[in-house]
């Protein structure tokens, strides 16, 4: 069953990183398939900004797997790269060097209609900012990027996601009639509906209470092991780490951690010592 309340991090032990992680379920793909293990991968990937006095590496070198049917959680410290580390992972900016990959596809090589497609095709989004439009029911803002491809949904998968989220007494409603944790059910729901390879949620929690926010890390808990999706999440907060398979670590623009099977107690010493380094370096 889908959950239906706030539910408690589970009870397990941390893990150090190991070379094999978690066992993926089965995850919806492409006509085609996926020929790749991973969702996404960074390969020696940077990122500047600017030049001469004002340059800024925002990553350094970063190589990271994304594996298909697992949840996430990219944490670090404020300006590590973690949010730039998605941004590029997702096709919401260039790369200076190095490779972003979506499975088997090469970003850098992709033209600008072609970026637009995969992200509309290939990507699901959950933001901060809800970034519904008001004028449009849920229901409505959960179709529209398959309307505007052109593209039927599949009415039995829609159900599927809008019950796993909780939605079906609310499709009706226009934003400014809902609940910040119901918005972002809704933004939710919009990214699980084209079953995209895989989805990036940017502290998507950020703009909600305690409560609903563990709803919302549940549904995207659920998303991952019961209907398959693949979760990459950007946040600061180790409580909602604790949701995740897996946590990776970046400080100044560089991966320095990975932690598998984490605790929000785990998560919080890692980030401990990242800020005892910081004070002795």
């Amino acid at each position: 069953m889908p959950p239906q309340a706030a539910a408690p991090v589970p009870a397990r032990s941390s893990a150090a990183h190991s070379s094999a992680g978690p066992t993926s379920p089965t995850s919806p793909t492409g006509p085609t398939g996926p020929t790749s293990p991973a969702a996404a991968t960074a390969t020696g990937l940077c990122k500047v900004y600017g030049r001469g006095e004002t340059r800024t590496v925002a990553l350094d070198s970063v190589s990271v797997e994304f594996g298909r049917g697992q949840f996430t959680a990219i944490m670090g410290p404020s300006g590590s790269g973690k949010s730039t580390l998605m941004h590029c992972m997702a096709g919401l900016d260039s790369v200076s060097a190095g490779s972003a990959r979506i499975g088997d596809t090469e970003l850098s090589a992709l033209n600008d209609r072609q970026l637009t497609r995969l992200r509309r095709d290939s990507v699901g989004f959950v933001f901060q900012a809800f970034n519904l439009l008001p004028t449009l029911t849920a229901s409505e803002n959960i179709t529209l990027p398959m309307d505007i491809a052109g593209r039927k949904p599949d009415r039995r998968w829609l159900d599927t996601v809008v019950s796993t989220v909780g939605l079906a007494g609310r499709l009706d409603h226009r934003p400014a009639q809902l609940s910040g944790g119901q918005q972002q059910r809704v933004a939710v729901a919009r990214a699980l509906a084209s079953r995209p390879e895989i989805i990036f949620a940017d502290e998507p929690t950020g703009n909600l209470d305690s409560g609903a926010g563990a709803e919302i890390l549940a549904f995207l808990r659920y998303s991952v092991r019961e209907l398959g999706q693949t979760v990459v999440m950007v946040t600061h907060d180790p409580t909602a780490a604790g949701y995740a398979d897996r946590v990776v670590f970046l400080a100044d623009g560089r991966l320095t951690d990975e932690l598998d099977a984490p605790t929000p107690e785990g998560v919080l010493d890692r980030m401990r010592r990242f800020d005892a380094k910081a004070r002795t370096s």
